[in-house]
């Protein structure tokens, strides 16, 4: 008898409302982009509201900064999360359909593309502000965990991104004929839930890190240790639950089942496993680089 979790009673959508023949709907995965910046927009104003965290015991921002800052971000996010996609998982569907390119509604985003996106947005604001870069993308890592956390759920409401194969008790049955559609297995597919192992490595884990590393230890002083740590932590989370994570189909073959984009004999790395080595080499860069000025 197969132990697992049936999939909850939940849709993508929150409400949707019927206007003259035009449905507008809230999707859980808007909301959670909604909610989660507006979080990090708060640990963001709590700390440039407290000097005493910053070098010099001199805040560099201003709780006006950090608005203006949003709209810069949420544009980082939604230009880069997208072309992040397009270009790291189906360069080849959207160069014959360049017009799709823009279609955000119908899914698609990459947090590697979107990260790069929103660094590009704190060090253009950076540099207009003549704030500190190390300073600037210290906040906006702090900010991020909590996005992330509702992101991965909102994943997991959407049943998209779901893990392999599991016969582990707290496997899912995820909804659909591609999750239910698993070689060797008779009957009803259990997966593993990674959108929530991501949840809480990426959101709880790292988020409570940073949060103890910004407030408890004065890890502002240090600029570009809060960033070097989130990189790492976020590349170490996504290295791991990659490992029980299903890949793409467009990677999947008969020939290379696991979905490698870079094979190594019997092994290999999926594409968020290769996306994330320089985020780890270059965090780790970060912070001891910070802690030699220190």
């Amino acid at each position: 008898m197969l132990l697992a979790i049936p999939f909850p009673d939940i849709t993508p959508e929150i409400f949707s409302i019927n206007l003259g023949g035009f449905t507008l709907a809230l999707r859980w995965y808007a909301l959670a982009y909604i909610v989660g910046i507006l979080l990090g927009w708060r640990l963001a104003t709590m700390a440039v509201r407290r000097p005493a965290l910053w070098p010099g015991d001199l805040s560099p921002f201003t709780a006006k900064d950090v608005e203006d800052l949003m709209t810069a971000v949420i544009l980082g996010i939604l230009i880069g999360g997208r072309l992040g996609f397009v270009l790291f998982y189906q360069p080849a569907y959207y160069f014959e359909n360049p017009l799709q390119i823009p279609a955000i509604w119908q899914g698609g985003m990459a947090f590697h593309g979107g990260m790069i996106g929103v660094a590009a947005a704190g060090l253009w604001f950076a540099r207009t502000r003549g704030i500190r870069v190390l300073s600037m993308l210290d906040l906006m890592a702090l900010a991020t965990p909590p996005g992330l956390l509702l992101g991965r759920i909102a994943n997991f409401i959407n049943a998209e991104l779901w893990g392999r194969p599991t016969d582990a008790p707290w496997g899912v049955i995820f909804p659909g004929p591609a999750a239910q559609h698993c070689p060797g297995i008779e009957g009803l597919c259990a997966r593993h839930p990674s959108q929530l192992y991501e949840a809480a490595l990426e959101g709880l884990v790292l988020g409570a890190l940073l949060i103890v590393l910004a407030f408890r230890r004065g890890w502002f002083k240090r600029p570009g240790a809060l960033t070097g740590v989130f990189l790492m932590g976020y590349a170490v989370s996504r290295m791991l639950v990659e490992l029980v994570r299903q890949a793409d189909p467009q990677f999947i073959t008969d020939s290379n089942p696991m979905g490698y984009v870079v094979q190594i004999g019997g092994a290999g790395l999926s594409m968020g496993q290769l996306l994330s080595l320089p985020m780890l080499a270059i965090g780790a860069a970060l912070v001891l680089n910070a802690r030699r000025r220190r």
